[in-house]
This record gives C-alpha cells, sequence and structure tokens, in this order.
C-alpha cells in the first residue's frame, strides 16, 4: 500500500438535489459544463490531476498545495463571473475545500485521512467559497492574493484530532490579511455554555408557542439583472428594482429590506439561504430585465429563503410604454403571493404611476442612477436630469422629492463645486416643498427638511418633520436615520440610539453618510466598539473620501488606540489635501443643542493631531492682532495678496460698512464682515449661513509683497491691505 504526501481538493455543488429536482437534466448539463470548460483547463494550468468526479463532487491531487489554493481562487473567481451573465435560476455555486495530508494511493484512485479533511472542509466553506487546512495554509499563507480568516479548531466528523480550518478571503481588498479568531477563555465558555443552555429552554417554549403567534412577512427584493445587451441600460433595471422596493415598502403589514443592503448582492453568486440569513428575511424577490427596442421582458420570482421554493413566478413581455403598468401587476401579484390584504389606500397609492410622461420617467431614473454613485461628477449631472425630469412632468412628485434628497446632500457636504451653499440649501427647500404640494403623504421630503431645520438649530420643528418622515415611511430607513440625525443634535442621544436600531432593521448596510451618523450616535453614547464599526463601514463605503476618514480617529482616542487615532489623521489630511481642521469641525457642527456634545468630539480629534487651522497653519500669539488693530487694517480696504497652499492670488474687498467679496482662483464668496473680539468673522450663505471667524497675524516670516495673515475654517490668506 503505498502512501505519499498530497494536497487534495475537492469542490461539490451546493444545493444539488433540489437543483435536480426542478431541472434534472438542465442541472446535469451544467455541472458538466463547468467540468469540462472551468476545472479541467485551470487544473491543466496549475499542474493537477483531476482523480474523479463523484456524482455532483470533483476530487483533485496537486503536487503543490500553492498551486491547489491558487487553482481554487481562480476557478471561484471565475465561476462568480460567469454566475453573474445568467439568470437566477441558472446559476450554480461550488464550495472547495483544500488540504495537505496524507493520502493513499491505489492505482489512479486516493484516499484516507488527507482526502477525508479536504471533504469535511469543503463541507464548511461557504457558497462560492473556499475552506483550507492548518498545513495548507502554513505553506500558502503570503503566497496568493488571497486574504484568510481563521475558524480556530474544528472537530470534523470521523477524525480523530481537531484540525485549524481558514476561511479563504477573496475580495481583492483583503489580500494579503489574516484575521485571528480568539480563543474563549475557560470563563467565558462556561458562561457560554450556561447561555446555551437557557437559549435552548427559551427555544423549545418558543418553539411550542410559534404556531400561535401571527407571523409578519419579511422580504429582500435583489437587484434584477440586466440581460440586455447593452449594459448602458442597468439605470433601467436598476429602476424597476427600486420602484418594486418603494412599492412594497408602502404596505403596512411588511417589512422590507432597503435599496443599499440588496444592492450590495448586485453582480454577486446569490445564495438564498445565506441572503435569507444576513438580512434576517424569509422571503426573497429575484427577476431580470430585458429590453430591446421598444419591447421589454421582465422575469421575475418570489422565493422561500430558507427552503428555496418558488412561491409565486411571472414573465411579462409589453412594450417599454406599458413599464409602470408591469411594476403595478409586479406589486399586487407580489403582495398577493405573500397573502396581504391592502387597505385601499395602498391599492390606490400601488396602482398610480409616478407619471405619465416617459421621457421624463427616463430622465428621473437616470439621475436617481448618478445619484447613487455618490460622486461628485455625477451629482451636477444627477441635478440637470432631474431638472429635465420636472419641467417635462411638473406633476411629478417622486422626481420633486429624489431631487431635494440629492440636493440635500450635495448641501450637507458642502460640495460647492457641485452647486454653492446657499443655492443648495434654496434649492432643497424648494424641491422638498414642491414634492410634498404635490404629494403630502411621501415621506422623503420630510426627511430632508427635518435635516435642514437641525441645522437651522429650529430643534422642536425638526423633530416634529422627522417623526411625520418616519410614520409616513415606517420601513423607511433613510426616515429613520434622518430622526437619529435630528434627534442626534437635538441632545436626545437614546432617542437618536433607538432610531438607528431601527434603520438597521430595515437596510442592515446603510449608506456612507448614514454610517457616519450612526457613528456619532454611537460615539456620543460611549459605545465605541460601535462607533468604530460604523465610521470603518462609511470610510469603507466612500473610498477615497476624506470626510469619512478623520472622524474614525475620535473613536480610536476613546478606544485607547492613539497611534491609530494619528495615523486616521494623517491619512484624512492627505486625501483632503490638508483643509480638514477643528475650526472647519466646529463650525459645520455648530448645530449640535449641547455644546458639550461638540467639545467631546474636538477634544478627541485634537489629541488626534487634527490641526486647528486648514493646511496646518500655526499662528504665533506675540504676532496676533487685537480687535481695534483689525479693524483699522482691514475696515473700507482692499486686501491683495495669495492662499496657501497654492500661493494663488487673491483678493478681498471690504467696504466701510462691512460688505464685502473674497476672490481667488478657487473661491468667489459675497457676504458681510465685522471685528468680533479679536477675530475677524466672515458671513454669507455659505457655511450654512455662520460667521466664519478666524486671527489675523502679522508674521516675521510673511511671503513676499504681503504683511498679514488671514485663517478661518476655509482659507490661509497671507495679504496686504491696499489704500
Amino acid at each position: 500500500m503505498e502512501r505519499r504526501l498530497a494536497a487534495v481538493l475537492i469542490a461539490d455543488v451546493v444545493g444539488y438535489s433540489r437543483l435536480s429536482e426542478i431541472d434534472e437534466e438542465g442541472t446535469r448539463i451544467r455541472f458538466h459544463t463547468d467540468l469540462h470548460e472551468l476545472f479541467e483547463p485551470k487544473i491543466a494550468t496549475h499542474h493537477g490531476r483531476l482523480i474523479k468526479t463523484m456524482g455532483d463532487g470533483i476530487l483533485v491531487e496537486f503536487h503543490s498545495v500553492v498551486d491547489a489554493l491558487r487553482c481554487a481562487v481562480k476557478i471561484q473567481q471565475q465561476k462568480a463571473e460567469r454566475n453573474a451573465a445568467l439568470r437566477p435560476e441558472q446559476r450554480m455555486f461550488f464550495r472547495i475545500g483544500v488540504n495537505l495530508g496524507d493520502v493513499i494511493v491505489e492505482g489512479e484512485d486516493i484516499h484516507g485521512d488527507g482526502v477525508n479533511i479536504a471533504a469535511r472542509l469543503e463541507s464548511l466553506a461557504q457558497p462560492g467559497g473556499i475552506c483550507i487546512s492548518g498545513t495548507a495554509f502554513d505553506h500558502t499563507v503570503h503566497k496568493a492574493e488571497v486574504g484568510f480568516s481563521s475558524l480556530g479548531e474544528q472537530q470534523l466528523k470521523n477524525i480523530a484530532d481537531p484540525v485549524r480550518v481558514y476561511r479563504v478571503l477573496l475580495d481583492p481588498s483583503k489580500a494579503g490579511k489574516v484575521v485571528a479568531s480568539r480563543r474563549p477563555r475557560r470563563r467565558a465558555i462556561i458562561l457560554a455554555t450556561l447561555a446555551a443552555l437557557l437559549i435552548a429552554a427559551a427555544a423549545i417554549v418558543f418553539a411550542w408557542l410559534w404556531p400561535f403567534v401571527p407571523q409578519r412577512p419579511s422580504v429582500a427584493v435583489l437587484p434584477f439583472a440586466n440581460l440586455s445587451s447593452d449594459a448602458g441600460q442597468d439605470y433601467f433595471t436598476d429602476g424597476i428594482t427600486d420602484s418594486l422596493i418603494a412599492d412594497l415598502t408602502m404596505l403596512s403589514d411588511l417589512d422590507v429590506i432597503g435599496h443599499n443592503s440588496v444592492f450590495a448582492y448586485k453582480g454577486k453568486p446569490l445564495v438564498l439561504a445565506d441572503i435569507g440569513r444576513d438580512l434576517g428575511v424569509r422571503f426573497i424577490v429575484e427577476g431580470s430585465v430585458q429590453r430591446i427596442g421598444d419591447q421589454i421582458r421582465v422575469n421575475a420570482q418570489l422565493s422561500d429563503a430558507a427552503s428555496g421554493d418558488h412561491l409565486w413566478a411571472n414573465r411579462f413581455n409589453r412594450s417599454a410604454a406599458n413599464v409602470m403598468a408591469v411594476q403595478d401587476e409586479l406589486s399586487r401579484q407580489i403582495a398577493e403571493a405573500l397573502g396581504l390584504k391592502l387597505t385601499q389606500s395602498e391599492a390606490e397609492r400601488i396602482t398610480r404611476p409616478p407619471t405619465a410622461n416617459l421621457e421624463a420617467y427616463d430622465y428621473y431614473l437616470r439621475a436617481e442612477q448618478a445619484t447613487r454613485t455618490g460622486r461628485r461628477s455625477r451629482l451636477l449631472e444627477a441635478l440637470a436630469l432631474f431638472d429635465k425630469a420636472e419641467a417635462l412632468d411638473p406633476s411629478f412628485a417622486e422626481a420633486f422629492a429624489a431631487d431635494a434628497h440629492a440636493t440635500a446632500y450635495v448641501w450637507r457636504s458642502a460640495y460647492d463645486d457641485v452647486l454653492q451653499s446657499a443655492l443648495a440649501r434654496k434649492r432643497a427647500y424648494e424641491k422638498a416643498s414642491r414634492a410634498l404640494a404635490l404629494d403630502p403623504v411621501l415621506s422623503s421630503p420630510y426627511a430632508v427638511l427635518a435635516v435642514m431645520q437641525v441645522v437651522d438649530r429650529r430643534y422642536e420643528q425638526a423633530v416634529t418633520s422627522a417623526k411625520q418622515a418616519v410614520s409616513l415611511g415606517s420601513a423607511d430607513a433613510e426616515a429613520h436615520m434622518a430622526l437619529a440625525y435630528v434627534q442626534l443634535f437635538s441632545g436626545n442621544h437614546a432617542e437618536a440610539g433607538a432610531a438607528v436600531d431601527t434603520a438597521l432593521r430595515h437596510d442592515p448596510n446603510l449608506s456612507a453618510i448614514n454610517r457616519y451618523t450612526a457613528g456619532l450616535v454611537f460615539y456620543l453614547q460611549r459605545d465605541y466598539t460601535k462607533a468604530i464599526d460604523s465610521f470603518e463601514r462609511a470610510r469603507d463605503g466612500s473610498p477615497g473620501n476624506g470626510d469619512f476618514v478623520t472622524p474614525l480617529a475620535m473613536a480610536y482616542v476613546r478606544a485607547g488606540r492613539l497611534d491609530d487615532a494619528r495615523a486616521t489623521v494623517a491619512e484624512g489630511l492627505r486625501f483632503l489635501a490638508g483643509r480638514d481642521s477643528l475650526a472647519d469641525w466646529r463650525l459645520s457642527n455648530a448645530h449640535f443643542r449641547n455644546e458639550q456634545d461638540l467639545a467631546f468630539i474636538l477634544d478627541a480629534l485634537r489629541e488626534a493631531g487634527l490641526p486647528e487651522w486648514p493646511f496646518g497653519f500655526k499662528g504665533n500669539e506675540h504676532e496676533r492682532l487685537h480687535g481695534e488693530e483689525i479693524a483699522s487694517i482691514v475696515m473700507g480696504k482692499l486686501l491683495r495678496g495669495k492662499t496657501e497652499p497654492s500661493g494663488s492670488p487673491a483678493l478681498m474687498q471690504i467696504e466701510r460698512d462691512g460688505k464685502a467679496a473674497f476672490r481667488s482662483t478657487t473661491q468667489m464668496v459675497t457676504g458681510t464682515v465685522f471685528v468680533n473680539g479679536d477675530m475677524l468673522c466672515e458671513q454669507s450663505e455659505n457655511a450654512f449661513g455662520r460667521a466664519d471667524c478666524g486671527p489675523i497675524y502679522r508674521p516675521a516670516n510673511s511671503p513676499a509683497e504681503t504683511s498679514y495673515a488671514y485663517v478661518n475654517s476655509t482659507k490661509v490668506f497671507y495679504f496686504s491691505p491696499v489704500k
């Protein structure tokens, strides 16, 4: 009997029996297609030997465990790409296990513990995923473009000794990372055992009572697949998905998962049981859209997430002009399949099209897609597209509401290169008010108004608007996050936390800006673990955006991770080209009703190393001017100089009555100027209408042709007065 050390790869189809029950011949064909077109070429490329197929399983031997892992990674990556191009019912997923161990050789076959362990590892892998043993990990770590997550020691069936197990992280952002598991302490094990016994007892009682408890259905509408030959039709397909989510969200007896969480699955392998567990829903809607000329074909199906059973399915072949009628039928038929009894008002809202103008609807869908990117260049495009939709149909309430939401985002983010702050504020108020005049039961305009009102320090009015948004959109995560934001800045931390918890139930994967708000809520509640998690998700959800990098530093400081905090501040300053500062945080968050809340944030950021002024400016106190000196130098004068760090020329004209204008290559601001104590203050409709104040110095090392330095939250201006 020959023995040898070998790298063993075992792959198995997920849910093969269930797939065969639905379409036995088609399932077998798809398996053999993957075997011949995917597995065999990759095995050959990585110097492996296909030992045999075992029903729906595949056994492969390699001389090198590095080759075995790289082969497994390539197979899963390519399989994910192939699945993305298929309809949901055509997709097949594999689990893969890789082990390095002793095998028994009998002719062309191998068996023994080396093979058995690989088989057990395969069963631990997620659909579309890979698990490897500790022996395989020891030889492959840092030798493949992947990361690893330790699952600790596992007691595998029919294997005497525990085996170290690692899950392979295929996300490119995790490459090279090893996430270690923590070994539970004896006390923790005892407590966990006692907790498990209590849970088991409660489960028995719950199981007995369960049939008598009325169940509220919950559903996730996954992004419909675009089967059109034109990838540019994604906006149309996404629009149908979003419209279906919006329609179902209106139903009072149904819990619906929000856009951000379901769209995280777009283009990724879909395993209903995993998605149902991750999102906490019982039912899942999948579908596809194909647009060919003036015709559209929509396929949709409703499934039980746990069993995978199809509860309803239908195909709609219509002209594109009837797209809204298709959406109406989709919503009604799904509601019926779920056993929901609609109220008269719910039935009327579902059947009422948002607009009768198809061109306006197309502009609206394009604008929504541009808004979702969050990129500044696309936001300006989105506002222009909303304008076109509204011009074509002045009664299109949803377009005005979405416009208000996008404009408020521009305003909150101070994206003056998209729309000046004052103009954005005016536009958001006008669009939200217009939307409510057209349709008083829309939720999102109230959410927009609530956020703007709290920034204006109209706290009671803001809370009323936010509660109205939640009342009209009880399943709308955006409405709950607007309430969280308003309660946070109003000083009601417990209420803000409750609103965040509700929002997360409806949309576990919140947008970056909402994750930032959640992070602030947890931070002020002194829950730094949750704050760090939320801020990290905000940062990761908007890569390269420094506005969502720096906030993480405050939570790191409170958690005792000072080195991480300082590194985070440095990273944020790099992204923001040095513009971030305590002065900016102080000005942009001046609507905290409780001053101690803002102080608790600023103190941590100061400890993390965030500078007081932008571009790292530091002035010497003995060079600082006092109030009367400032007034005599600037009032009624033309100030000529340059801004840092670019050295670009700039002018500031200040009349004797305080009317002023500042112009540089990047800024044009008009308003009033006044002296407050030993500060020069600029008041304009920018910066949320707040006075932006800062000191003036007479620095010894002032740049050529300048005598003074003026600094506030947005600029460092070296100047000399011109008489």
